[in-house]
């Protein structure tokens, strides 16, 4: 769809701008709406919609905005103008994804969209495994790009994102502490992560120098998607590793969920659950969560660093 001659030239005629890979949301929701026509069998995305997916979208959006999502000493800054605009937009789009988006896993997104009647979609390492199988008739098809970013005064401001990541650990209530120890040390060598890697059903995905050369791995992701993960891994904006995490995550979720089916407006949604984020914190212990804070945002990316700014 991006490539058709038709689409583009009836793109760059009603908006003045050229049909290419979107480097901002204002950009991909643009062309969201383009490509949107049921009435032609034509759908423009199918980006999750469900509780637990659906605060990954919003805290790229919110970072696009420009802003941290914390002050320094950990007060929640999401439910300000940009928090609520960057809500706003999620919840606008909405009307051009597929219907069912709302009731769709993980797997079930994949499949779906597997079907080629839809323009863009957000996945990881694994989405695209499965859509660049043999099998698939989504292989070869498919343009890639990091999750947008935004603008902030006349800057780009990229915001790629990670939301997950695979970690072997040793319990503290571990016996077997030296095993567990080297065994982790062998499932990373170069040899035993670049087996795991290209298979085409495993868990995880590039992250050494070994697996973007090796020819299984770039069979089971395509060359074009490796070039684009790396450099997106090599500068993405890091997921929220503070303690309860999962918590901060999950009420970010139920709220932005219940915006999004209209029970509260997204400024009620956002204040509850920045109010909710403040129990989170001095639950975990401010004073720590607040050094853990800091030492994230050193973590960012240099240049999200110089234009993320903070609330007065």
């Amino acid at each position: 769809m991006l490539h058709d001659p038709d689409m583009r030239a009836r793109y760059a005629d009603r908006f003045g701008y050229s049909l290419t890979t979107p480097s901002t949301w204002e950009e991909l929701d643009r062309q969201i709406r383009f490509f949107h026509a049921p009435a032609a069998g034509r759908y423009g995305g199918l980006l999750f919609r469900t509780p637990g997916y659906l605060a990954w979208e919003w805290w790229v959006r919110f970072h696009a905005k420009g802003y941290w999502p914390f002050s320094p000493d950990m007060t929640p800054q999401i439910s300000e103008e940009a928090g609520i605009t960057a809500l706003e937009e999620l919840i606008a789009i909405t009307d051009c994804l597929v219907p069912e988006t709302s009731s769709l896993g993980l797997f079930e997104n994949w499949s779906r969209y597997a079907k080629g009647d839809v323009y863009c979609n957000i996945g990881w390492g694994g989405t695209q495994k499965y859509l660049n199988s043999p099998q698939s008739p989504m292989r070869g098809r498919m343009v890639h790009g990091p999750t947008p970013g935004g603008k902030v005064g006349n800057e780009l401001l990229p915001t790629p994102y990670f939301n997950w990541g695979w970690s072997f650990v040793v319990g503290t209530a571990s016996t077997q502490k030296e095993l567990g120890y080297l065994f982790s040390l062998f499932a990373v060598t170069p040899a035993m992560s670049t087996l795991a890697v290209r298979q085409a059903d495993g868990f995880f995905d590039p992250y050494r120098e070994e697996h973007y050369s090796d020819p299984g791995v770039q069979d089971a992701y395509s060359e074009p998607f490796l070039k684009v993960q790396r450099a997106t891994l090599e500068g993405a904006i890091p997921d929220l590793y503070l303690k309860g995490q999962s918590e901060y995550f999950q009420t970010l979720g139920r709220g932005l969920d219940r915006a999004l089916h209209g029970d509260v407006t997204p400024q009620v949604a956002l204040t509850r659950v920045a109010q909710q984020w403040e129990v989170i914190t001095s639950r975990a212990g401010r004073e720590s969560q607040v050094k853990r804070w800091s030492q994230l945002r050193s973590r960012y990316p240099p240049e999200a660093r110089r234009l993320l700014r903070d609330i007065a």
